[in-house]
């Protein structure tokens, strides 16, 4: 662990926010810094960051100019996070390992996406201050796994479920788990969408495009927004009405997009011709991804305006102004040579839609994604697609307990048949109806896997979590599906038509 600080600007008398930031090399987390840089009196920022060229080159700036220090560490020692910490009044844990790099190193991510989480926690839990210091931690719309019509609209109860394959949901999913469980007085947890930045554009080259859905849908955030939420928590008390709760991150209506309006928007900023002319569909993955709309997102816009306001279309715009000028020569190519080279991306080894096809050796990733071989080759071309925009109207999941009146605290009762519906049996004490349990943490059995757990009803009811174990193996869901019916609202929409739903 290296220190590096400067403090030649540091004159200032004035008191100024501390604020201790992870991964401010990433996407989301240097436009956050650079945001904080437009305030410089107002904020004291620290930086935890792997020690690289790379990263040194890209944070040197900040260090001169702006009196940012920087502890060269990592996020898996402990040591590390508590230097890098000191005594900040915020935590903004943005850092950790994302697609598409995490799906091509899983392991690596369980350790750093887990681990960094369980540091964090541990560093603030050390503090004599700890009820003052303020955790924002980053989830992820991965959290809540694939969302066929007619649930394409979300919230941030619904059921936590993972992808299969998808080992970065699943770190997610037991980071947020942690900071959720940990008993700290100030936490919150931002699930976090897709993030439309100019790097986008250079993404296309990954196999993993091909896992989307053309039929599914996301609500993007753009990087500028994101970063203006991250200085605007920072900037303003924020009450108990904020605190200890889950919420979803978009940039709202106009970021609501199908994958296929995605995609035609993105080829059109880049003078490409339109998707047709550059895939076929049946490259794409059917389901097993992750995404959807959310009923919700305006809430947290509302406590913190952070939106620019602005089209999905003016963005991409903006983001096609920012291309280097050999990106602006792809209109020159022709689209049957775009198309060649996207198909040589999804023949790709390991995580190519088309490899896998190629190979007898691969059936479980087929049936995950397509439902199995006959599925994929029964997907129509485009003549016959549906292109169709997934209707504008949400409907909201079941959460066994009436969501809206929630704000009545819970009683045992209530919060018992809102368990049963999530296959969970109440084991603990039951000689009262504490109106005040929603912090306490309960004793619950799993009906499905026998796991007996400790679970706030908070995390359950709020945060869509139910048995630790079972929400993290997609592989056993089709089973849990049968007698869960929490899981089996979500999971049905795209797998109870066919026999390949234990994949």
């Amino acid at each position: 662990m290296k220190e590096t600080n400067n403090t030649s600007n540091n004159k200032h008398t004035r008191k100024k926010t501390k604020v201790f930031l992870t991964g401010a090399t990433g996407v989301m987390g240097f436009q956050t810094l650079k945001e904080f840089m437009k305030y410089p009196e107002d904020y004291e920022i620290r930086v935890l960051s792997r020690d690289s060229k790379k990263n040194r080159n890209k944070l040197q700036p900040y260090m001169e100019n702006y009196g940012v220090t920087v502890v060269w560490g990592d996020l898996r020692n402990q040591q590390d996070v508590e230097s890098a910490m000191g005594d900040s009044e915020y935590v903004l844990h943005i850092g950790g390992m994302v697609s598409p790099l995490a799906d091509h190193f899983p392991e690596l991510t369980m350790d750093v996406n887990i681990n960094g989480a369980k540091n964090i926690v541990r560093a603030i839990k050390k503090r004599k201050d700890r009820d003052n210091v303020k955790l924002v931690y980053i989830g992820s719309v991965a959290q809540t796994a694939h969302r066929h019509e007619p649930h394409h609209w979300g919230r941030t109860g619904d059921p936590i479920m993972a992808a299969l394959y998808d080992e970065y949901a699943v770190s997610k999913i037991k980071a947020e788990l942690i900071v959720a469980e940990s008993g700290l007085r100030h936490w919150v947890s931002l699930r976090q969408s897709g993030i439309l930045h100019p790097g986008l554009i250079f993404k296309g080259s990954d196999p993993i495009s091909f896992h989307v859905p053309l039929r599914g849908v996301l609500e993007w955030a753009t990087v500028e927004d994101s970063a203006r939420l991250m200085v605007g928590i920072c900037s303003r008390p924020l009450g108990d009405n904020f605190w200890n709760k889950f919420y979803n991150i978009g940039s709202g209506t106009s970021f609501r997009l199908s994958n296929y309006e995605f995609e035609k928007l993105l080829l059109k900023s880049l003078g490409c011709p339109p998707p047709e002319k550059c895939f076929d569909t049946s490259w794409f993955a059917t389901r097993n991804f992750h995404g959807e709309w959310y009923l919700d997102s305006d809430l947290l816009n509302s406590l913190i305006p952070f939106r620019e306001e602005i089209t999905a279309e003016e963005y991409f715009n903006r983001m096609a102004k920012s291309m280097p000028w050999w990106m602006k020569l792809t209109p020159l190519a022709p689209a049957f040579l775009i198309k060649c080279g996207m198909k040589f991306v999804a023949r790709s080894k390991k995580l190519g839609t088309l490899n896998w096809l190629a190979n007898k050796d691969n059936e479980a990733r087929i049936n995950a994604f397509f439902g199995g071989r006959e599925e994929q080759k029964n997907i129509p071309g485009w003549k016959d697609f549906d292109l169709s925009r997934p209707s504008e109207k949400g409907l909201p999941l079941n959460y066994g307990y009436n969501y809206e009146n929630l704000t009545e605290q819970p009683g045992l009762k209530e919060t018992m048949e809102a368990a049963s519906y999530r296959g969970l049996e109440y084991i603990g004490k039951s000689d009262s109806d504490d109106k005040n349990i929603i912090d306490i943490p309960l004793l619950w059995k799993c009906k499905h896997c026998g796991t007996q757990f400790e679970m706030r009803p908070r995390t359950m009811l709020l945060g869509g979590h139910w048995c630790p174990d079972c929400e993290c193996e997609p592989l056993n869901y089709a089973k849990i599906a049968e007698t869960n019916p929490f899981v089996a609202q979500v999971w049905n929409d795209s797998h109870n038509d066919n026999h390949n739903d234990s994949h």
